[in-house]
Parts: C-alpha cells; sequence; structure tokens
C-alpha cells in the first residue's frame, strides 16, 4: 500500500463532520441541490437540468460580460451564444438532426466552445477527438462513432480531410487559411447569423456525448453519455465547490479581499473532461472568465496570470510542478492566482509542498474521476487538501464506490483493491463495444482499472493504476510510490517507474528520469536516494537518465508503454 497517511484523526474527523454538515444543508429535501433517489437505485440532483440546452443557456443571464479571451480575442457570454445559434441553425439547414453524431477535431478554439453549445442544442451527438492524434487516429474515432459531419481546424483538416471525406464525412474548416474557402465556417454560417435554430425535443436519456478514452494502450474506446449525465456532473461541480466554500470561510474571505474577477486559465485540452467539463461547461454557467491557451506553455501560462489577472488554474500534476518550479515565478506577479486544482492523478507530495512554500494562503484542491464518470468521483479542496496529504478527497454524493480484491470480492477498510463505481453521471455504454461492456459492467457497477483504498473518516486513496502495478517476487508495487519519492530529488523534473522482466523475481523495478535544466544526478545516485526512502524490494534495480522529456498524452499522462519499448536492452 502506498505511503501515504492521513493527518491526525482528531482534525480530520472535525473536518469530515463540518464539510458533512455543510453538504447536508445543501443536498437534504427542499435544499437547491436536493438529491433524489431513481428507479434504479441511483442518487441524483433533483432539482439539476434535463439536458445541456437546458443547462448552458442560462449563460445568457450573464449577457455583455467578458467570457473569453483568446489569444487577444475577446468574447461576451451572448457573443459566445450567438455564435452557437447561427452554427445550430446552419447544422440544421444541412441536415444534421437529432443523434447525428458531429465530430470537433480540433485545438483549442472559440470555435470548439460555440460548436460543443450548438451540436448539443439541437440534439446531435458531440464527438470530440484527440488532436493530438495522428491522421489514422482522427479517422478512426469519426468513423467509429459514425460521424455525419466533421468541424475540423485547418490543420487537422489538412491531415486527414480526404480520409474523412473518402469516408462520406462532411468536414467544415474552423479558422480556415482561406476566409472565403467554402467549405469554412464563415461560409457554412454566413447565411444564418442572427438565427437561432429550430426547437428539438431532448430527453435526458437521449445521447448528447461520445468521448474517446486516452488510448494509452490499444485502440480509444468512445465513452457514451446521456445528458443526464453531464447535467448531473455539473450540478455535482456546482454543489460541491459551494460545499467546500462553506467550510473555508477564511480562505474565501482572503480570495475575496483581492478583489480579482474570478477568471481561470484553461490550459488543458477540451477534448478531455477536465477541460471540456470542469472548466468550460462550469465557468459558462456560473458566470466566470476564461482565459484559453492553444496548448500548454509554463512562460505564456506566466504571462497570462499576470496580465489577465488569472485566479484559478485546473492542471495536471505534471503541469502544476512546471508552474511552480518555473523560473519566472518568482519574478512574476502571480498574487492573483488563489487556487491550483490538481487532477488527472495522484496528487505528488512535492506539488503541496510547493504550494505552502510559494502560495502559502490558497485554496487548492485536488479530485478524482473518469471520463467514463464525465470527472466525478471523487474532490476536496483548502483546509482539508493542504492537511491531508495523498488523498484524492470525499466520495460525491452521486456516486458509489467499491474496492474489490481479482476475485471481484468486497474489500474491508483501508485494503488497497481495484475501484469500481455506480453513479448517474457514468457513462451509458462504451460505443460500438460490446466486448468491453461486457468486461467492465457488472450489475449497474462499472470497474475502473484504479487501485485504491478508504481510511476511516471516508477518504479514497489512489495507489495507482492496475496495468501499471508491478509484482516483484508476490509483492504488489505501486510506481506512483515511487515516482513521488524520486521527484523530491531536486534534480527530478519528472520520473516513470516501470517493470521489466527478472527471472527470479518475475518483475524488476526500473526508472526513467527527466532532470531539470542545469541540474545534475547520476543514475547510482538516485538509486541511492530512493533506497534510503522506501523499502528494500520497492527501490528500483535500475535508473535511467533521459535527456529528452518522458513522452506524455493529450491528459499529460505519462506514456508508459512507449517508455517501457524504449528502453536499452541491459
Amino acid at each position: 500500500m502506498p505511503n501515504c497517511k492521513p493527518i491526525e484523526n482528531t482534525l480530520m474527523s472535525e473536518l469530515k463532520q463540518e464539510f458533512d454538515a455543510a453538504l447536508a444543508q445543501l443536498i437534504g429535501p427542499g435544499a437547491p441541490w436536493e438529491i433524489a433517489t431513481d428507479a434504479q437505485g441511483l442518487s441524483y440532483y433533483a432539482n439539476a437540468p434535463v439536458n445541456l440546452r437546458e443547462a448552458l443557456y442560462v449563460a445568457r443571464d450573464h449577457g455583455d460580460r467578458e467570457f473569453l479571451i483568446y489569444e487577444g480575442e475577446r468574447r461576451t457570454f451572448n457573443q459566445l451564444l450567438d455564435e452557437a445559434d447561427a452554427l445550430g441553425a446552419a447544422l440544421q439547414g444541412a441536415g444534421v438532426g437529432k443523434g447525428d453524431r458531429v465530430a470537433l477535431a480540433m485545438r483549442n478554439y472559440p470555435e470548439w466552445m460555440s460548436a460543443f453549445i450548438a451540436v448539443t442544442a439541437i440534439g446531435a451527438v458531440v464527438v470530440p477527438i484527440n488532436s493530438w492524434g495522428s491522421p489514422a487516429d482522427v479517422h478512426f474515432a469519426v468513423t467509429d462513432a459514425g460521424a455525419k459531419l466533421a468541424i475540423c481546424d485547418q490543420q487537422r483538416a489538412d491531415a486527414a480531410g480526404t480520409l474523412l471525406q473518402d469516408a462520406g464525412v462532411q468536414v467544415l474548416i474552423a479558422r480556415p487559411a482561406d476566409a472565403n474557402d467554402p467549405a469554412g465556417l464563415p461560409s457554412f454560417v454566413a447565411a444564418y447569423a442572427g438565427k437561432q435554430p429550430a426547437h428539438v425535443d431532448i430527453d435526458g436519456d437521449d445521447l448528447a456525448l461520445i468521448m474517446y478514452t486516452s488510448g494509452t494502450s490499444g485502440k480509444p474506446k468512445g465513452a457514451a453519455s446521456t445528458h443526464r449525465a453531464l447535467c448531473q456532473a455539473v450540478y455535482n461541480i456546482e454543489c460541491f465547490a459551494i460545499a467546500a466554500a462553506m467550510t473555508n470561510g477564511d480562505l474565501i474571505t482572503a480570495m475575496l479581499e483581492r478583489g480579482h474577477e474570478p477568471t481561470s486559465l484553461l490550459a488543458v485540452p477540451l477534448f478531455h473532461v477536465s477541460g471540456c467539463h470542469a472548466q468550460f461547461l462550469v465557468n459558462l454557467r456560473g458566470g466566470r472568465r476564461i482565459v484559453m491557451m492553444y496548448k500548454w506553455d509554463v512562460d505564456r501560462a506566466l504571462q497570462y496570470i499576470e496580465q489577465e489577472r488569472v485566479t484559478t488554474l485546473a492542471a495536471a500534476p505534471s503541469m502544476a510542478l512546471d508552474l511552480l518550479e518555473a523560473e519566472g515565478f518568482d519574478t512574476t506577479d502571480t498574487s492573483s492566482l488563489f487556487s491550483l486544482g490538481v487532477g488527472g492523478a495522484a496528487t505528488p507530495p512535492r506539488i503541496r509542498s510547493l504550494l505552502n512554500e510559494k502560495m502559502p494562503q490558497n485554496f487548492s484542491g485536488t479530485g478524482y474521476g473518469m471520463t467514463e464518470t464525465n470527472a466525478q468521483g471523487s474532490s476536496l479542496t483548502g483546509r482539508a487538501f493542504r492537511d491531508n496529504p495523498g488523498t484524492s478527497g470525499f466520495p460525491h454524493p452521486v456516486m458509489e464506490f467499491r474496492i474489490r480484491d481479482e476475485a471481484g470480492a468486497d474489500l474491508p477498510q483501508g485494503d488497497a483493491g481495484e475501484i469500481w463505481v455506480r453513479g448517474v453521471t457514468v457513462i451509458k455504454e462504451y460505443w460500438n463495444r460490446p466486448d468491453a461492456n461486457a468486461s467492465d459492467f457488472e450489475d449497474g457497477w462499472m470497474r475502473t482499472g484504479d487501485i485504491g483504498y478508504f481510511d476511516e473518516d471516508g477518504l479514497i486513496y489512489l495507489a495507482d493504476r492496475a496495468k501499471d502495478m508491478i509484482i516483484r517476487g508476490g509483492e504488489n508495487i505501486y510506481p506512483i510510490e515511487i515516482e513521488n519519492e524520486l521527484l523530491e530529488h531536486p534534480a527530478v523534473k519528472e520520473v516513470a517507474v516501470v517493470g521489466l522482466p527478472h527471472e527470479r523475481w518475475g518483475e524488476r523495478v526500473v526508472a526513467v528520469a527527466h532532470l531539470h535544466p542545469k541540474s545534475a544526478a547520476s543514475e547510482q545516485d538516485l538509486i541511492d536516494f530512493a533506497a534510503a526512502r522506501l523499502a528494500a524490494f520497492k527501490a528500483p534495480s535500475q535508473v535511467f537518465i533521459s535527456d529528452q522529456p518522458l513522452p506524455r498524452n493529450a491528459a499529460n499522462k505519462l506514456l508508459k508503454r512507449e517508455i517501457k519499448e524504449g528502453l536499452p536492452e541491459r
């Protein structure tokens, strides 16, 4: 089990009691986030919107206030929704109807946002495509989803457009190199400016989204979600944010006293749940500004934080470390930045120590969720995050958890096993994958492939991915624990731990490290460092120093299969 113990029990119990009391006020009978139970026994928010059109068009209430800043462009809430209305009407004019799939194959652009709103408002199904993929990857996802139409940026259109058209998919180009290109969005919507799409009846059980998994091994799977699942997910994020604020009054007061308009830096891809659900959709409903980056660049991020007075950044752990360890952090005015949300993987202890050092008064947090749960699962923010290293938070009220062994039996509190989840935000199915549906779903429960456990206060801890676990001499070893220890070495910028075959032990522990610029450490230095901090059977027997950054996917998760395949034979 990973070496991540909860804080002093009495303190956490007090925090837990305080949090439970706040949550009870929010979800009780007659409360704004009242919880009810459906016919399947699933908890859900009784007052949540029925569909995404209803959920997102409340943004009209924010009117002409500024919503989006992108590369010098600025849009109000009304302007973005006007663009969505025109596009929705144009899509209907082109024959796109309820249930038709529309793929979005582009990097972070304002048009991604307006297209998401437009497609879901007319009852069609959004299919976000990983823009980091090869043309073959784009072709696979678009055609696997059976998309009728794909909206691509110029780069994706140039690379995969012919493949898609040959498959019978109509291709439109956001921001075409030639503004008069008849396949460009400007030409496509020109006749629909100022118009609204025709009304379509949309039920909560209608499909809204097919979002493809990262695909770190094998072909990605299309996670198919309903309008109800997405609306419940957004509503849950809002509920937990209020509960966190209620239990961190001193931090909220300090944040308000700084006087900065709530502004998020969107630095992760919109085609991932952390960018789409937890930032775009929530901020659109909540009336908060977004400064959107085309892609992650730490120096550019620091400029945006200073220039736009960014208050919140949600990022993968590697990005958080990039920011807090950047040379420019201490010379840039980051005084507006008050919250750092870390998701996508268990939070390394080094991030908390850097936050305490560089942002001593902050309202940061972490959480656990997946594409398949629409980013929902557990979370915590503020004092509980600061004082309780290693945890991924309290379970959300609309999510249920089980910890199971390899035989499927439930494990007692404190024992690590595979996490299974059930809840209203879980996907309906994997699109066109009866094999995966049969293996990953059982009586309404979904296996996550993650290893974790609960402590006595009901906090969940992530150990690692089941597929990444190393078994050495019959002992289970979780790479993330070793990685977190090696990240404490001042020379290590990033590290991956993998298992390689061993004739006697079954597997041996090997680390691959990439160092900070101008830093030095030998392979033996890192072996000795780990050996002094870990049990002997967990310490790596070999360390490789990589002069290149380690490969990651679009969600900034390490591509361990690629890393392992790149290791020399020795």
